[in-house]
């Protein structure tokens, strides 16, 4: 076996990448660690195929494992397998070269401020050449199974390597870093297990490293060794074969909750595109669960190593409060953020997620309506963003709905559309509901009067998010969702044909009183009208078909936001006795007096803010002693 050491130049594209992660900052160096246990990974993965056919492969020492030392004195980090191993050329061809066919298109993408990002390298997945991005050395020695001939190659990093001809009795890789001085965080053992627990603790292949005790103000390193990860993961299993119990201890390790999930959906999906879902339904919300910037709870592995946190590009962000995992044998190791904005597998991953989470709700709310129950009470606000955010999905999120309704006076939330639709009247048309601030808010407004004397159903919305919902929901299986608050009330067949023909008759013999109240208030409302809503009170405020609500407009502005300038239209009942002594018993002074109370009234009603409450006040006060 030759001995000599040869000194050999990297590939031009690789100098260039090699420069650019020395000389640049990052900020997940973690990526390292992450890379090189995976290579150590797909090293004993080969064996095992190999020694399919060979058997002889294994060398009498078929236990396949990763051992993780480090070295304070010497400043030294060594990943070692006892996988394949490589020969020169596997070491000339694979270290020497960067996805051979790829590397020019890599390098092209990183310029200027991208190419400082934090993230890019580690995301795009350049493998053994992150080890680079920690040390400034690194030494790889290795023999392949099943030959005789060992190799050490070592480099800086600084466009050229070393190769020699070494003596290694054992078959496989050892990578050993050579730390900068800046990260001793990696000479750390509570750090190391930390990093390999995060991103390595579901690869099949145990990760060993040496027990430690605390002594005289030090960590010592123990000669007995311990595996840190799990060396399993849950999911790969066949679900037949996992119990409840296991499911729900998964889901106490990933997700740090004390209480049993309320639910779990496990997945397989095979054909042209593979991956494996288990998501978690939790028993409880968690207090930030209305920050919409808050991390998902769902992570992407591929092939059971950790890529990432799902982004709004894997899981919507209504559906936040899932938690699991996605782990994928598909997609490349180098995915990246910049990656996941345009893949399509990723697309077809969220796609099918999204549409499993769904139905298992669905069948949830099916089979199980009291497990649904609390779920919605924990999560319904949050689910309620769904039609806005989710248009695909519009119709089945729209199913799982549930609302207050007048149907039992209940504040809880527990009717569903199609319920509504189900008993709706036979001439019914629409799905009526109106929103307000709160539920007592909704079920008393004065909007309310005409559909309680018909005994048609309304739905309660008293959810802020709620008036986000109905401006992107518009209708549910073919019933248009009508607000009983905005534009032209139109009952269509709900009206008998004398009750139309009355309407007329008032509108016609209230035009002077309407014409006069409308000159009264001036440029404080767009119009006023006889109402046919009414029938206790004697005003309310309504609203174009197409404009904000009122309670809309004040949720608004408490945000801080500008919004547009809308006047209600004021509806006047004609029949009531406060606008029977408007017309009849009021001088000229006192009509405007009469009409500014009127209208103030329905600004109250509708849970609005006085512009001048005082001068409210004084009015009640002065018609109060007459």
């Amino acid at each position: 076996m030759a001995t000599k050491k040869e000194t050999l130049n990297f590939q031009t594209e690789v100098k260039q990448l090699l420069h650019l992660m020395i000389h640049s900052l990052y900020s997940n160096k973690e990526i390292a660690i992450r890379e090189l246990i995976s290579n150590a990974s797909d090293a004993a993965d080969k064996l095992r195929f190999a020694a399919l056919n060979d058997n002889k492969l294994y060398e009498g020492q078929s236990e396949l494992k990763i051992h993780v030392n480090y070295d304070k004195k010497n400043r030294t980090l060594a990943i070692v397998d006892n996988g394949i191993g490589m020969s020169r050329e596997d070491i000339v061809e694979n270290i020497g070269t960067i996805a051979r066919s790829g590397t020019k298109e890599f390098l092209n993408k990183l310029s200027g401020d991208e190419a400082k990002d934090a993230h890019l390298i580690g995301q795009f997945g350049v493998g053994f050449y992150s080890a680079f991005i920690i040390a400034d050395e690194v030494t790889l020695e290795t023999r392949k199974a099943g030959e005789k001939d060992a190799f050490r190659w070592q480099s800086k990093g600084d466009g050229e390597f070393t190769l020699e001809a070494i003596e290694k009795s054992d078959r496989g890789t050892t990578v050993t870093l050579h730390l900068k001085k800046d990260e001793d965080e990696f000479l750390d053992d509570w750090r190391l297990r930390e990093v390999i627990k995060k991103y390595s603790d579901h690869i099949t292949l145990p990760i060993v490293m040496k027990k430690t005790e605390f002594k005289d103000g030090e960590t010592l390193q123990l000669d007995e060794e311990e595996t840190i990860n799990d060396a399993s993961a849950l999911w790969t299993r066949n679900k037949k074969d996992i119990k409840a119990k296991e499911y729900h201890e998964f889901y106490k390790n990933i997700s740090y909750d004390n209480e049993d999930p309320l639910a779990y959906f496990h997945n397989r999906v095979e054909g042209t595109q593979e991956y494996t879902t288990l998501f978690y339904i939790p028993s409880k919300a968690p207090f930030d669960l209305y920050d919409r910037e808050r991390h998902h709870n769902v992570k992407l592995y591929v092939k059971r190593i950790f890529i990432m946190e799902a982004n709004d590009k894997l899981m919507p962000q209504y559906l936040r409060f899932v938690k699991g995992v996605i782990d994928s044998s598909d997609l490349p190791l180098n995915v990246s953020r910049e990656i996941l904005q345009d893949s399509r597998q990723v697309e077809t991953i969220k796609s099918g997620a999204v549409k499993r989470i769904l139905a298992s709700l669905e069948e949830m709310a099916k089979k199980k309506p009291e497990d649904y129950k609390k779920f919605w009470q924990e999560f319904g606000k949050v689910l309620k963003e769904g039609p806005a955010e989710d248009f695909s999905n519009k119709e089945k999120i729209a199913g799982l709905l549930r609302f207050a309704s007048t149907h039992d006076e209940s504040v809880d939330e527990n009717v569903a559309l199609q319920d509504y639709i189900d008993r709706m009247k036979p001439e019914q048309e629409a799905i009526y509901y109106i929103t307000a601030d709160s539920h007592a808010a909704a079920k008393n407004s004065p909007h309310m009067e005409i559909f309680r004397k018909k005994k048609i159903e309304v739905l309660i919305l008293g959810d802020r998010v709620d008036e986000w919902l109905v401006s992107n929901l518009h209708e549910f299986n073919g019933k248009k969702l009508q607000s009983i608050a905005k534009g032209e009330l139109n009952l269509g067949k709900l009206e008998e044909e004398k009750e139309k023909v009355e309407k007329k008759k008032i509108e016609e013999q209230s035009k002077s009183l309407v014409e006069k109240i409308k000159a009264s208030l001036g440029d404080k409302v767009k119009d006023v009208k006889v109402t046919h809503r009414l029938t206790d009170s004697p005003s309310c405020l309504v609203v174009g078909e197409h404009d904000i609500s009122g309670n809309l407009e004040r949720i608004l502005k408490a945000a801080g936001q500008n919004t547009p300038e809308t006047k209600p239209v004021l509806e006047i009942n004609p029949k009531h006795a406060l606008i029977e002594k408007l017309e009849k018993h009021a001088s000229a002074q006192e009509f405007d007096e009469y009409a500014a109370v009127i209208f103030d009234q329905a600004v109250l009603a509708e849970g609005g803010q006085l512009e001048d409450p005082v001068s409210y006040v004084k009015r009640i006060n002065q018609l109060l002693i007459k």
